[in-house]
C-alpha cells in the first residue's frame, strides 16, 4: 500500500502568490484525509484535481486560524454539492471548541450544513482501517492543544511463489488464511503452516506528519523511522530567538530531529517569504542531506 500526499497549502501565517494557507491531503487504502485546512483549501483541491468527491477525515493540528480558516468555505461548498458523505473532524478539545463556535456563528448552535462528527484527540491510536492505521502525540506550540499524526501500515510477509509450487498449494483464500498467520490443510490432508510458505518480515511504511511546533523535545521517539516526516520550518537559525518568540522550528531544528530519528527523507513546510526557498533548504542539508521544501499542489508517494 501507498501513502499519495498532494501538499495543498505550504506557507506560514502569511501566505504569499505562490504559496497557501497550510493543507495537506493524505491518500491510502480507499481513505481521502485532510489534515489542517486553511483558508483557500477548497480551492487548491479544485486546482490539484483533487476534487471534493469522498473526504473522509479532517485532522486538525491545532485551532490557531491559518490552519482552520478553510472549515465554512469548505463545508459550504459540500452543502452546495448535497454531499450526504458523513466526514469526521479529529482535533483537541480546544481546538474543536473552536469549530464549534465558528459554525455556530454561520449555521447556528450545534448546527452544521453537512453530516458531521467531531472527535476529541487523545495521545494514541485513533483511526484504524485494514490497510493503515493513524495514531496521534502531543506538540508544544504556545499554550494550544497540538497534536502530530502518524500514518502506518503494517509489516508483511509475502508468499514464496517455489514454496507454494512445492507444495502444491493451490490458488484462491486458503492462501489469505496463511499470510495472515494460520495454518492450512490440504485436500490430501496436509498440513502446511505459514513459516513453510512465507518469505523474511519486510517493514511497513511510516509517514509523521507534525504541524507547528516550538521544541522537537521528546519527538524523536514518535518520528523514529519513517520514511517521510513531514514539518514545519518557519525561521532559519540566524533568527532562532524569533522562532523561540512565535513558537516556531528553525530549519536547523527540523533537520536535526529528522537526523535524530533515523528518518528516510524530510519535507518541510509552513515556509515564510522573509527567506528564500534555497537558503531554507540550504540550512537543512548540512544536518540532514535529504531534505526539500514543499511547493503548494506538489505530489509525493511513498
Amino acid at each position: 500500500m501507498i501513502f499519495r500526499l498532494t501538499f495543498l497549502g505550504t506557507s506560514a501565517s502569511v501566505p504569499s502568490a505562490e504559496r497557501s494557507h497550510p493543507a495537506l491531503l493524505v491518500e491510502a487504502g480507499g481513505q481521502r484525509i485532510l489534515v489542517d485546512c486553511g483558508e483557500g483549501t477548497q480551492r487548491q483541491l479544485l486546482r490539484s484535481g483533487a476534487g471534493f468527491r469522498r473526504l473522509h477525515h479532517v485532522l486538525l493540528t491545532h485551532a490557531h486560524f491559518d490552519h482552520m480558516l478553510g472549515i465554512p468555505g469548505l463545508f459550504s461548498t459540500l452543502r452546495l454539492r448535497q454531499s450526504d458523505d458523513l466526514l469526521t473532524v479529529h482535533g483537541g478539545a480546544e481546538t474543536l471548541d473552536t469549530v464549534v463556535r465558528m459554525l455556530a456563528g454561520l449555521w447556528g448552535d450545534g448546527r452544521a450544513p453537512i453530516p458531521l462528527r467531531l472527535e476529541p484527540l487523545t495521545p494514541g491510536r485513533f483511526f484504524r482501517a485494514e490497510e493503515f492505521s493513524i495514531d496521534c502525540f502531543e506538540v508544544r506550540h504556545r499554550d494550544t492543544d497540538s497534536f502530530g499524526f502518524v500514518f502506518e501500515t503494517p509489516g508483511r510477509r509475502h508468499l514464496r511463489a517455489e514454496r507454494l509450487a512445492a507444495l502444491e498449494v493451490p490458488d484462491g483464500p486458503i492462501r489469505k488464511d496463511l499470510v495472515e498467520g494460520r495454518p492450512i490443510i490440504l485436500p490430501d490432508g496436509r498440513i502446511v503452516a505459514p513459516e513453510d510458505v512465507l518469505g523474511p518480515p519486510e517493514a511497513g511504511r511510516k509517514l509523521v506528519i507534525i504541524g507547528d511546533t516550538e521544541s522537537i523535545d521528546g519527538l524523536a521517539d514518535h518520528v523514529r523511522g519513517a520514511d517521510l516526516l513531514v514539518i514545519e520550518a518557519t525561521f532559519m537559525e540566524r533568527d532562532a530567538s524569533m522562532a523561540r518568540d512565535y513558537g516556531h522550528l528553525t530549519a536547523a531544528q527540523a533537520a536535526s530531529l529528522a537526523a535524530t530519528g533515523d528518518v528516510k527523507q524530510l519535507v518541510l513546510t509552513h515556509i515564510s517569504g522573509r527567506y528564500g526557498d534555497e537558503e531554507i533548504l540550504a540550512e537543512a542539508v548540512q544536518a540532514f542531506p535529504n531534505s526539500r521544501i514543499a511547493s503548494d499542489l506538489d505530489v509525493l508517494i511513498i
